[in-house]
């Protein structure tokens, strides 16, 4: 038997503008090389919701990363 799903294919609203809760800076490691490093804050009511947004800023990163490094954004290191 066909199971009818109705959902909404339109993706959800853009992406969350960043709160004034997280700070970002951008300093010099030992190498010399420029990082980003943000800054949350414990105490604002929406932590949770900056929390979320500067992991997925994280992961976009590695991604971003892996694929110009291996070719695919996403890989699993064998196991020895």
């Amino acid at each position: 038997m066909t199971k009818i799903v109705v959902a909404n294919l339109k993706p959800k609203a853009g992406r969350r503008a960043k709160s004034a809760s997280i700070t970002e800076k951008r300093v010099r490691d030992e190498h010399g090389q420029l990082r980003t490093i943000r800054l949350l804050d414990p105490n604002s009511q929406s932590f949770s919701d900056d929390l979320l947004y500067v992991f997925r800023r994280n992961v976009a990163k590695a991604r971003k990363r892996n694929q110009s490094l291996i070719g695919a954004p996403d890989f699993a290191i064998a196991k020895r």
